[in-house]
């Protein structure tokens, strides 16, 4: 019986279970869902569903396609926040499971609405249903990881959370190939797209399904060969308890200022190279740029959470920050002095740290508040993300508009921005600074 399969109590691990056997399966949860990074290939494609090859007048604008990506990763944040303690009750399987039914059944959806033209159908499709099956699944196997993983939990939240932010490098492929698959005189190929994509996530999030496990000791926390460098607590917080402390709401600012500041860039980086270079970058070499960030940002969020483990989270922070204030300083310079090379490095090194803040905060959290938790307490923390998410790119878009409708030359229209986000680095500093273990 599947309910079954599905309980907690059938997920524990029998004795010698190779514990290298949990990554794959949290891999293949993360790869999936990390699709949703790519989104943009379809943004075009479905402002061209009846003109075919170009817009035509009953087709949708592309500020009303837009929205099916801002909705999905809203409804993740909330989502994570919202099912997170239910995920600690009922284990990982069973929330991996309904992962894989929302974000496949997302795709599915949204191929009626596709078939349809109705919109509304595709951002209650892959925007909303997707969108829960994102949370669901970015938070099922971290805490999981933790538990097989004591003694090195920031290389194994990076092992994971590697595989959302290289979703995108799967996703993006295999959208376009598929696409021009399917076309043909009669369709554009996003339709049978969506239900191929569906289909193939779907299976592989079963994989993980299958073979996610639990340690017997899942609710304990094992304290042999732990980093004394780290800040450790030896309490097993509840997720009420924890939103209740100082630190809970000092690593909410910590999260949230590190994302704001890295998707700041991210999201506006093919215009920014292009406009800050104008003339000396093409559309093509500023996509080899976006593909070069995204390298980064999948290193870094397994490389830098591994550094924590010796370096301790608070410290490997403080890095983030006070190395991004002195990179951002700079961005401008090089900008402004047409040095394209150190402009390139550094926005790699910024996004490298964006990244790796996803995936060092989990640990992060477990050293504050335990395991007992800890999946609970990252889904409410993962608001911040919700909340960066809509702030970064609204301050860079909306901050260059002012400053070219005051006459600033385009290639510095981004520079009031930039120095914004030095500010919003100082905050995380700070925040990150005042961090203190809870008193055992």
């Amino acid at each position: 019986m599947l309910s079954t399969f599905l309980k907690k109590e059938n997920t524990v691990a029998p004795d010698n279970f190779n514990r290298w056997l949990i990554p794959p399966a949290a891999l293949a949860i993360h790869l999936s869902i990390g699709q949703a990074y790519s989104f943009s290939v379809f943004n075009i494609p479905l402002t061209q569903l009846i003109g075919l090859d170009h817009s035509a007048s009953q087709d949708w604008k592309l500020s009303t396609v837009t929205w099916i990506f801002s909705l999905a990763f809203v409804m993740l944040g909330l989502s994570a926040a919202v099912f997170g303690k239910w995920l600690e009750k009922v284990g990982p399987r069973k929330a991996m499971f309904y992962s894989a039914l929302c974000f496949s059944g997302g795709f599915f959806i949204s191929s009626i609405g596709i078939f349809l033209h109705q919109i509304i159908l595709i951002y209650l499709g892959y925007g909303i249903l997707g969108g829960i099956g994102l949370g669901l699944g970015y938070i099922s196997p971290v805490s999981t990881l933790m538990k097989w993983f004591p003694d090195k939990p920031g290389m194994a939240t990076g092992l994971a959370i590697m595989g959302f932010g290289g979703g995108a490098m799967i996703g993006s492929p295999l959208a376009l190939s598929l696409m021009d698959f399917y076309k043909s005189k009669f369709t554009n190929g996003v339709l049978e797209t969506f239900l191929t994509m569906g289909s193939i996530y779907g299976l592989m999030m079963i994989f993980g399904v299958l073979n996610i496990r639990i340690p017997k000791s899942a609710l304990e926390e094992v304290k042999s060969n732990i980093n004394l460098k780290n800040l450790s607590s030896t309490l097993n917080v509840s997720v009420e308890d924890a939103v209740r402390k100082p630190q809970f709401w000092l690593l909410w600012i910590v999260l949230c200022t590190n994302v704001t500041a890295g998707i700041a860039v991210l999201s506006q980086a093919s215009p920014m190279i292009q406009d800050m270079f104008n003339g000396s970058v093409t559309p093509a070499a500023a996509g080899g740029f976006v593909g070069l960030l995204s390298i980064f940002n999948l290193a870094g969020r397994f490389l830098w959470s591994s550094f924590s483990d010796r370096l301790g989270r608070k410290t490997t922070y403080t890095v983030y920050f006070g190395l991004g204030i002195i990179l951002y300083s700079v961005l401008p310079f090089f900008g402004k002095s047409q040095q394209l090379i150190p402009f390139v490095i550094t926005c790699c090194l910024i996004i490298s740290m964006y990244g790796g803040g996803f995936a060092t905060i989990p640990a992060y959290l477990k050293d504050i508040f335990g395991l007992y938790n800890v999946g609970a307490i990252h889904g409410r923390l993962l608001t911040a993300w919700s909340t960066a998410g809509v702030l970064g790119p609204a301050l860079i878009t909306y901050i260059k508009e002012q400053q070219l409708a005051r006459g600033v030359a385009l290639s510095e229209s981004y520079s009031v921005t930039i120095y914004l986000m030095l500010l919003v680095l100082i905050i995380g500093f700070i925040a990150n600074r005042l961090v203190k273990p809870l008193n055992n």
